[in-house]
């Protein structure tokens, strides 16, 4: 799951990119209203964690910007405003979440996996397709009942697909939010992905839609 992380704070910004590196995410972290305005114009996240107070653009500004131009990416407002006016403002401005400086990166991530569920019109925490059984808080992947170890990018690529689930993503779709922008990507890197989750899962459990993507499907 690829997160926008806008934050002009050096110290909290490394912080909080590395506790949602940990935990999985694809992290790319602007500092500037005006940058993540533009990052929003031309790309696609699964949710934005967006402080208010920025340079270059307000983070309310911003966050009216996406809504007014149709775009329903699930925001987390953070914030060391912390009145209750503020955050009325911060909801009623298209905030889907608002957590207040200072916060544990375990709720905040908590949080992310919250909006990002509902977001994909899904109201159990795990993601079942088939016989596979997903839970995104534990990263934990079971086929049949059992445990199937996967690798971070494995399990990533899988959830991608299974909350898309009947819809086919594209190859740049997938490779867009499996990979930072720092990242190099070899030209096959997602084919040998989806090779070894064959290998772990099923042949059958993901598809190829020639000229399109890939899917998954669980039996019928």
């Amino acid at each position: 799951m690829r997160i926008l992380l806008v934050e002009d704070d050096q110290l909290l910004g490394d912080a909080t990119q590395a506790g949602l590196v940990h935990d999985g995410y694809v992290v790319e972290w602007l500092r500037d209203g005006l940058q993540a305005e533009s990052a929003l114009n031309s790309q696609s996240f699964d949710g934005v964690v967006l402080d208010l107070g920025l340079p270059g653009k307000d983070g309310i500004e911003v966050l009216s910007s996406m809504r007014k131009r149709g775009d329903s990416t699930p925001v987390l407002v953070l914030t060391a405003r912390d009145s209750v006016g503020d955050r009325v403002k911060g909801l009623d401005t298209g905030g889907d979440d608002y957590l207040i400086k200072p916060f544990d990166l375990d709720e905040l991530s908590a949080r992310l996996r919250a909006l990002i569920r509902r977001s994909s019109g899904r109201s159990a925490p795990t993601i079942e397709v088939g016989t596979v059984s997903l839970n995104p808080a534990s990263h934990q992947v079971h086929v049949d009942g059992d445990l199937t170890e996967l690798s971070q990018r494995e399990f990533s690529l899988l959830q991608l697909l299974m909350e898309a689930e009947p819809r086919v993503l594209s190859r740049s779709y997938l490779e867009e939010h499996l990979y930072g922008w720092g990242d190099d990507i070899e030209s096959n890197a997602l084919e040998v992905h989806i090779h070894n989750l064959r290998k772990k899962l099923s042949k059958s459990f993901i598809q190829t839609i020639r000229g399109v993507g890939y899917k998954v499907q669980g039996e019928r």
